[in-house]
């Protein structure tokens, strides 16, 4: 199918359709253009344990409490 024709039934689907046919081809193109890396086999491996820790998490209140002081923090400044 050549552009020209390829344009003609894009032409024909609905207006949502087109908008996903629109996103599938930017993702393509970003893909083709800026392609990610590999991602390495012991990538599981090395990131075990990277956040792990004995503390229990903080709780609703201590969250408000430590975003109050760092909103004053920041005003301060």
């Amino acid at each position: 199918m050549n552009w020209q024709e390829l344009k003609r039934e894009a032409d024909k689907l609905s207006v949502s359709d087109r908008l996903k046919l629109v996103e599938s081809i930017v993702r393509s193109i970003a893909h083709d253009v800026n392609p990610r890396p590999p991602i390495p086999d012991d990538i599981v491996k090395r990131m075990t344990g990277l956040a792990k820790t004995n503390d229990l998490p903080p709780t609703d209140a201590e969250v408000e409490t430590i975003l109050a002081e760092r909103l004053v923090e920041k005003n301060l400044q």
